[in-house]
């Protein structure tokens, strides 16, 4: 009778952990529901009055063949690079770019490298959902090329003959501008006269198209667009560092995220710096709680009125003393997170509380916050004549064996005397013994380190310099160099490119293509569960409900992490909905063994599941390898196949040995003994 009460008892445990499984479970697909059909929750709530808040709307991120985006064409500078060697180093580029716009391996970019006829290479780059030009080319970004170069010691000066060809050329220049403008003055057809007479082939194409422009993107243009109303056509001729322009803005607005759709703002500010021993290049002598006593002394003294002077009596900060703290205006991602976070939602006028960073303690005076604005515009450029046209470009220097693709990589620190910015450079091994012979050859000559054909440091070589480090340093702000650093991370360019051509694609699946193949895969999966019901009968009813459970978690999974679905990542989905179905069929084929053996229900169940992991085990890892493959070695489209598949996956074995075996569990009691015929069996 002992036994008969303790193995009661025993069950009711087991059953009540069941139960909290289930609850869970529960919770977990109201959840993956509510990222799923969000807009359809939030209308709910509105239209029953819920006091229950809104869920933030999410959506999938589709590919290009179902969306459309942009296409670019760039265009790879291999005059430098040996006739064996161009095939790899602009595959090398093509590499780099994807890997710049495909971090996490699920954008689907499509990055293919072509030959002309003429010998020219190009670098197509098609982005899925990405209808902002500038955009695009901002996600890209335009990887520095990084040289090393050293004296020629020949420095020529144009010729009498040079110079005149200079100025007749210039002249000329400004006469067909002055036409140009007198045309559209005249009433002429802006994007007309653009695609005739514009010198910028880029944008001629386009009616002289420079699309949506902030000002860090091109200060110059920007300046000017600034100086018109919307609308409005330049009635001057400009001339910058390209020629002379003449601008057309067609619109202004706030710049927005792309992916929030928030406005995105900036802020200028100042701060108060109290470093302590342990932080980053902090040399105080102060010890943390001595800091936070210190700084908390001077947050009850600090006021906008004597802020400034409070940072130059007491601020850790190298330079404070001359700049007053002083930050300059700058956007997001500019500064660290603790920094950034206290910031930007700070009123404008006033000092923060007490902020901790990796440097130390700060307090920071936020003194104004603008929206960033970006301007629409069009653009006839009429190219002009330098003196580098003729010579060649830094004709004084020529180039060394060392260039960024021997990077290690780059960081971001300050100089020691003015507390200046810079990035300093790690090299690899062969970088490192090609810089030890640079700077071994120049003791006494001046190196210069060139980035995208401008010379950024000129420094002279004291002494030959060993161990692979190098420092790059300017007129950098900490943006500037956070994004240098950035950049040159992210993979400098075997060769150097230039946007060639910029326009918006369609998508080049049309919606009868898309609709056929989501009908086809819906139908598909009707057929299996009528299947998988009349074949397994109680267990099949089952199986299609944690389906469908297992369905809402990977599509909701694809929404956050975000996954684009193209036609093939949606493959993949359905693939690996065919393999949790297969989990499925192992598992109750075992169970119908056992039971034919005669042992209880809940024996059954647990022999089931524990006989069939085995085989579900092996199969989906060797699934889980091919996709990791796919995913190291392939690109585009094949790797966003790998992922959803891979996830897909992996979210199977959870729905088969969790969601599948606690229904089964919460079913296979005591009255289902003699009702087998239930679970597809006769006894």
């Amino acid at each position: 009778m002992a036994d008969n009460i303790l193995q009661k008892l025993f069950q009711s445990s087991s059953r009540g952990k069941v139960w909290w499984v289930f609850a869970l479970i529960i919770a977990l697909t109201f959840i993956a529901s509510v990222v799923d059909i969000g807009q359809y929750y939030n209308r709910a709530i509105d239209k029953f009055g819920l006091p229950i808040p809104h869920t933030k709307e999410i959506v999938f991120r589709l590919g290009l063949d179902l969306l459309g985006g942009t296409h670019l064409v760039y265009q790879a500078d291999v005059s430098e690079i040996p006739s064996k060697d161009r095939n790899s180093a602009v595959e090398g580029v093509r590499d780099v770019i994807e890997r710049r716009v495909n971090v996490f391996g699920v954008s689907e970019p499509i990055v293919q490298v072509n030959k002309t006829t003429t010998g020219d290479y190009r670098v197509i780059v098609e982005l899925a959902g990405i209808k902002d030009v500038s955009e695009a080319i901002k996600m890209i970004g335009e990887t520095p090329l990084l040289e090393f170069k050293e004296e020629t010691g020949e420095v020529r000066e144009l010729t009498d003959e040079e110079k005149e060809l200079l100025n007749n050329y210039n002249d000329e220049a400004g006469k067909r501008a002055e036409e140009v403008l007198g045309k559209i003055l005249s009433g002429g057809d802006f994007v007309a006269l653009a695609t005739e007479f514009s010198e910028d082939e880029a944008t001629k194409e386009n009616g002289g198209d420079l699309d949506w422009l902030a000002e860090q993107n091109n200060p110059e243009i920007v300046a000017l667009a600034k100086e018109l109303e919307i609308g409005q056509t330049s009635s001057d001729l400009t001339r910058t560092s390209q020629g002379y322009e003449i601008l057309k803005l067609e619109d202004k607005r706030v710049k927005t995220n792309p992916f929030t759709n928030e406005e995105e703002k900036e802020v200028k500010a100042s701060h108060l710096l109290i470093c302590f021993d342990g932080a980053q290049m902090c040399e105080s002598g102060l010890s943390k709680e001595e800091a936070y006593k210190k700084i908390s002394q001077l947050k009850e003294q600090a006021t906008t009125e004597n802020f400034i002077d409070l940072v130059k009596l007491n601020s850790s900060e190298p330079g404070a003393a001359n700049t007053g703290g002083d930050l300059g205006w700058f956007g997001k991602g500019a500064m660290v997170k603790p920094f950034e976070d206290a910031v930007f939602v700070q009123a404008v006028g006033s000092i923060s509380d007490i902020v901790e960073t990796d440097f130390g303690y700060h307090l920071i005076y936020k003194q104004d916050e603008r929206s960033t604005e970006e301007y629409k515009i069009r653009h006839i450029l009429i190219r002009t004549m330098t003196e580098q046209d003729i010579t060649g470009p830094e004709q004084e220097w020529k180039l060394t064996e060392l260039t960024g693709k021997n990077l290690k990589r780059a960081t971001v620190q300050f100089d020691p005397n003015d507390n200046s910015p810079e990035v300093g450079l790690e090299f690899d091994d062969e970088g490192a013994q090609m810089f030890e012979e640079i700077t071994g050859r120049n003791v006494g000559k001046p190196v210069a380190i060139f980035l995208d054909s401008y010379p950024i440091s000129i420094p002279t070589v004291n002494e030959k310099i060993t161990g692979g480090k190098a420092v790059i340093s300017g007129n950098f702000n900490i943006q500037e160099a956070k994004l240098l650093a950035q950049r040159l991370n992210a993979g400098a360019l075997p060769v150097p490119i230039n946007l060639v051509n910029q326009q918006t694609v369609g998508a080049s699946l049309g919606q009868k293509s898309v609709k056929d193949s989501l009908q086809a895969g819906i139908i598909g999966l009707i057929l299996v569960a009528i299947f998988m019901i009349i074949f397994y009968r109680l267990p099949g009813v089952l199986a299609v409900l944690a389906l469908t459970v297992y369905g809402l978690l990977v599509l909701a999974v694809f929404k956050l992490w975000p996954v684009t679905l193209s036609l093939a990542g949606i493959a993949g989905f359905i693939l690996s909905i065919g393999m949790a179905v297969d989990a499925n069929v192992l598992i109750f084929e075992r169970l119908k063994e056992e039971l034919r053996l005669g042992k209880p229900i809940s024996n059954a169940i647990e022999e089931g599941f524990l006989r069939a992991w085995p085989s579900i085990r092996d199969g989906n890892f060797s699934t889980l390898i091919t996709c990791f493959i796919l995913v190291q070695f392939s690109t585009s489209v094949v790797k966003g196949f790998a992922i959803t598949l891979g996830l897909g996956v992996i979210i199977s074995m959870f729905s088969a040995i969790v969601i599948t075996r606690n229904f089964l569990r919460l079913v296979g009691s005591e009255k289902l003994e003699n009702k087998t015929w239930l679970l597809g069996i006769k006894r």
